[in-house]
């Protein structure tokens, strides 16, 4: 009996197991729609906002978009390949480099980040059903705030609301997710051309911030600066799907064949990012015709329409929310706790704990006192895991030359036990990765604190996330030479 099918194995449980046949049914479509699921929500919409805002043009700033989600689709294909080969998810994956107990590093980084974001998500999307409920109500859930929680009783009970549809799905595990990605999504592709339309109909065109020229160009404000913002900008728009990048065997372990996940990725990323780069540089442009100033929040927006619309609008962000967040933090974190804790931890108790942790950490209070730190943290969370996937990438592609043994990936004395499960090499890669980008990070984070931090390392840390890769991937490869020789010989043996 194989050592993934043996139940007795301490890090075999039966949704870490390899995908089966029968439920490799994923096709281009669903991961086109999976993708165009994640790309239509707030933060993407709203990204080109800050692109703007440092002085690029409107289609600067979209070409900027468009190219960081190119740059990182590279690597989510190159790690969506042993998904789909091997059927395992990233947390049994990445047991290959460091090691069969080393792995639950990388996977608790991932898994509490995730948490934090799912209860972020939720209580956005809680906000949106309160709007909804005052707005059928005539205000019936205002009331004051809870001394203790910081938010009024009716705020807490949407939150609740909308955090336990989570819970629907969670426990039906993640065909769950594709279904309703699959069926939102051009659902939400409609919504957004109509609100495209809605605001070129009611400002007679897009108005004069989306022909703008750049504050880059001569006699501009910011003459000659533009390389000095284009590669932090770039850095952003690259990290901004860095986690997915990492994660995504989670997703392609139930892929038909390896092209219907290169195809759907490649459809679902980079050009639908872009596209609704342009509906929210163009919609934002038309506000100022409208009412009279920039509007980039489309809850705010939304909240300014009249009759009727002003409720599906802020229904349709609730669906949006919760989407989004089913994909981008649940089904990662609830691998990652299984991988964890696997003897008892499976899929749903694993998407449980990312809900109660979401609840937990009260992130109604995290995103009103802290918001330029989660900023700030998304850029160092892309500094922190970069060095992760490159040592993914160096340790399938380029050592392991795409074959691994899966028994063993199940196995606490196998080939990836290296020194009791830890594979050092792996956390010296990682260590090197990291260290770099901490000071330009602290100096971003707690600029008074750390306001010493020389010249370079902030410098450097505006190129973070191709820092800690490339660095990570360079060691890994460099440390693990006999691994690579090992492997070539036996490729060698196999040939002849």
């Amino acid at each position: 009996m194989s050592v993934h099918n043996n139940t007795q194995s301490e890090i075999w449980n039966e949704d870490l197991a390899p995908t089966d046949p029968a439920h490799r049914t994923w096709r281009w479509q669903d991961y086109a729609a999976l993708w165009i699921g994640m790309v239509m929500c707030i933060p993407c919409y709203m990204l080109a906002a800050g692109l703007m805002d440092q002085g690029m043009s409107a289609t600067q700033s979209v070409m900027i978009v468009l190219a960081g989600n190119a740059i990182v689709l590279i690597p989510m294909l190159l790690i969506g390949h042993p998904g789909a080969r091997y059927g395992v998810p990233f947390a049994v994956l990445v047991r290959s480099s460091f090691g069969v107990q080393g792995n639950k590093l990388p996977a608790l980084l991932r898994a509490l980040v995730a948490c934090g974001w799912f209860g972020i998500q939720c209580w956005v999307g809680g906000s949106a059903i309160y709007a909804i409920g005052n707005l059928l109500s005539g205000g019936l859930l205002v009331g004051p705030k809870m001394a203790w929680a910081g938010v009024n009783a009716g705020q807490l009970v949407c939150f609740f609301i909308f955090w336990a549809l989570h819970l629907y799905f969670i426990a039906r595990g993640p065909e769950s997710v594709r279904k309703i990605e699959t069926f939102t999504a051009p659902l939400k592709v409609v919504i957004v051309l109509a609100l495209l339309w809605w605001a070129y109909d009611k400002a007679d065109g897009f108005g004069l911030m989306f022909s703008a020229p750049s504050q880059f160009g001569p006699g501009g404000q910011k003459e000659g600066q533009f390389w000095a913002v284009f590669w932090p900008s770039l850095t952003a728009m690259a990290g901004f799907w860095s986690t997915l990048a990492m994660n995504i065997p989670d997703f392609t372990r139930f892929s038909a064949s390896q092209r219907e996940h290169y195809v759907g990725q490649a459809v679902g990323l980079p050009i639908p990012m872009a596209l609704l780069a342009f509906v929210g540089v163009a919609v934002t442009s038309a506000t100022v015709v409208i009412y009279g100033k920039a509007i980039w929040d489309p809850v705010d927006l939304a909240s300014r329409m009249e009759g009727v619309a002003v409720a599906i609008g802020l229904a349709i962000i609730t669906l949006d929310t919760l989407c989004v967040n089913l994909a981008a933090n649940t089904v990662a974190p609830a691998y990652d706790f299984a991988a964890i804790f696997p003897r008892h931890v499976n899929f749903a108790r694993g998407g449980f704990i990312t809900a109660v942790i979401g609840v937990v950490i009260m992130p109604w209070k995290l995103a009103e006192s802290t918001q330029g730190y989660i900023f700030t943290w998304l850029i160092g969370y892309g500094a922190l895991l970069g060095p992760v996937l490159g040592i993914m990438l160096a340790d399938y592609w380029l050592i392991r030359r795409t074959r691994l043994d899966v028994d063993d990936l199940f196995d606490l004395n196998g080939r990836y036990a290296y020194r009791n499960g830890w594979n050092v090499s792996a956390l010296i890669a990682f260590a090197s990765g990291v260290l770099p980008n901490l000071p330009g990070f602290l100096h971003a984070a707690f600029p008074v604190a750390f306001a010493e931090v020389p010249a370079f390392f902030t410098e450097l840390y505006n190129y973070a996330w191709f820092v800690g890769l490339f660095l990570s991937l360079g060691v890994y490869r460099l440390l693990m030479a006999s691994e690579t020789v090992r492997v070539s010989q036996g490729l060698a043996v196999e040939r002849v």
